[in-house]
């Protein structure tokens, strides 16, 4: 784990930043006002793994809703800190549902679309004196597409009057991160405790992510969240967010990160927390579930036997963890190899904890298993699959000791 020299902020039950464990996070795309869509949604997400969830509160239908959602999933046994996301009317919203605002464990707060002219530092006020009533933190969420204009304006007619003006693209960072930073000594200055801000500036282009939350880190020491806004669908956001955050993990900047990709239609949600996960886990920053080792195949690998069999281990990894997170220590440090050929299948399967190496194109059928470097048995037949994750559980069984 990187340890993080930044103020330590409690959302809920969950620890962000002062060198805790970076936090997963997810967004609902549900509309919260349908109660059991949100509910079910949010389930999902905390049983893929998000250690926080954020839901809109746009109106009071939302609003209404928040504390039902809270109280429905506590008695399913989820205790996921909630997190309200508010634009424009989050001031009106709070005050006139107090049972929301003491419901939600974090406001988000966006500096941009807040208020404007006079209005804008009233409204603030509004929800950082909330914030302070009933106790919870808030994360001052500035984007790129909701800019404060003003600040913009200024900083803009500053730069036109220098004798060395900056690019534009330069002004725009230097505005994000000044929102972002003159927000939160405000609401220090209300009298929110630095122990309650977390703070953000995101944008959707790789280069300026990472060189906006450089320089943040720099002026700064509050708990920072990152996450490429609008990453975009499919691949393309995958690479783009692991590309920007993987940059700025490995460079000890960031405590808690989102992927905000756009799903395919009918797509679940969670496949931003397993992205994230992955991220972390593959960058040995976390564990969170066994990872399994796959070759890619080639010409000696034309069966699909091998690819099928890394699927089959890895939906069976992830659908046993949560039990055995509960009853095993360190199950999810294991690695599984899954290998297609005689090539490397053998010594990529020593290599991991378990492995087995199927027979490729032309190869005698059958599939040796190794347990910790060691050869244990050969399966053949039409059972590899199910004979192999009844070793996988076995070894769990043996291997890992089990919590008092």
């Amino acid at each position: 784990m990187i340890k993080r020299n930044t103020i330590q902020v409690m959302v809920g039950n969950v620890a962000v930043g002062g060198g805790a464990p970076i936090v997963v996070q997810s967004m609902t795309n549900t509309d919260t006002a349908n109660h059991a869509d949100t509910t079910k949604q949010i389930f999902d997400l905390w049983k893929a793994g998000s250690e926080i969830v954020r839901v809109t509160v746009n109106d009071e239908d939302s609003a209404k809703q928040v504390s039902r959602i809270k109280n429905d999933l506590l008695a399913l046994g989820c205790d996921v800190p909630l997190v309200g996301d508010f634009h424009f009317n989050g001031h009106k919203l709070l005050t006139k549902y107090p049972d929301c605002a003491k419901a939600l464990d974090k406001y988000r707060i966006n500096p941009g679309n807040v208020g404007k002219g006079a209005k804008k530092d009233e409204q603030f006020s509004t929800m950082i004196k909330l914030a302070i009533e009933y106790d919870k933190p808030i994360r001052i969420g500035v984007n790129w597409g909701s800019l404060d204009q003003m600040l913009l304006k200024n900083l803009m007619d500053q730069n036109a009057n220098l004798k060395s003006p900056l690019s534009a693209n330069k002004v725009m960072k230097e505005a994000l991160i000044r929102s972002a930073l003159d927000s939160a000594d405000m609401a220090q200055n209300l009298g929110l405790l630095k122990e309650k801000i977390i703070v953000s500036c995101k944008v959707s282009d790789v280069q300026d992510l990472i060189e906006v939350y450089t320089q943040l880190s720099k002026r700064c020491n509050y708990p920072l969240h990152l996450g490429l806004t609008e990453a975009g669908i499919g691949t393309k956001g995958i690479v783009g967010s692991s590309a920007a955050m993987g940059y700025l993990l490995q460079h000890s900047i960031g405590d808690t990160i989102r992927m905000s990709l756009t799903p395919n239609p009918g797509e679940s949600r969670t496949t931003e927390v397993i992205v994230a996960q992955e991220l972390l886990q593959t960058m040995g920053i976390r564990s969170f579930t066994p990872l399994v080792v796959a070759c890619p195949g080639c010409g000696r690998t034309t069966s699909t036997y091998f690819q099928e069999l890394a699927g089959t281990v890895q939906n069976f990894l992830r659908e046993s963890m949560p039990e055995w997170k509960k009853t095993y220590e360190g199950v999810e440090e294991m690695t599984v190899a899954v290998m297609g050929c005689v090539v490397n299948g053998p010594g990529e399967s020593k290599m991991a904890n378990l492995g087995i190496s199927l027979p490729g194109t032309g190869e005698v059928p059958v599939a040796p298993v190794f347990e910790d470097g060691e050869k244990t048995v050969t399966l053949k037949g039409d059972n590899i699959g199910l004979d192999f994750t009844g070793i996988i559980t076995q070894y769990i069984e043996r291997k890992y000791k089990k919590r008092s």
